[in-house]
């Protein structure tokens, strides 16, 4: 269900947790393009042969491409409407307590921290909680700032 992210309705979701969203799978060549993107090759991500031996037992995906897939992992969950335009202006208290083994599926649930005016523009912090399928903690925990244009 996709909700709506509007000035009227995000003072009212200020609190309220969204999702989880659908199960999304890490394969190794989302974790190599990545890897690619980024110029980040370190072994433990993109060395399967080595992997093997490591401390995981297999490749795991960057921390920044956890981060980078929650754009994915939210889709459908919510739309702006209402505003000119949207701007990521942002991530504030990014973890990652978990590791993200290749072949593991990640899902988000999405919790509206706040929404505020600054200036001009109206501000919304998302909490975003990024969770691996039978892990006991999240692969990642970010509070992403959206600024929005009216």
């Amino acid at each position: 269900m996709t909700t709506l992210f509007s000035r009227e309705s995000l003072p009212g979701l200020v609190g309220k947790t969204l999702g989880p969203g659908e199960w999304v799978e890490v394969t190794q060549e989302r974790i190599d393009e990545f890897a690619s993107a980024s110029g980040d090759r370190q072994w433990i991500h993109v060395d399967v042969e080595r992997a093997r031996t490591g401390p995981f037992g297999t490749t795991i995906a960057h921390g920044l491409l956890t981060l980078s897939m929650i754009a994915d992992l939210n889709k459908g969950m919510f739309k702006f409407d209402g505003f000119k335009m949207g701007l990521n202006y942002g991530y504030e208290k990014v973890r990652f307590p978990s590791t993200v083994p290749v072949g593991s599926r990640l899902r988000v649930t999405a919790k509206v921290l706040s929404f505020e005016p600054v200036g001009q523009m109206f501000q919304t912090i998302v909490e975003y909680t990024v969770e691996r399928e039978g892990a006991d903690k999240p692969a990642c925990v970010a509070q992403m700032i959206f600024r929005h244009v009216p």
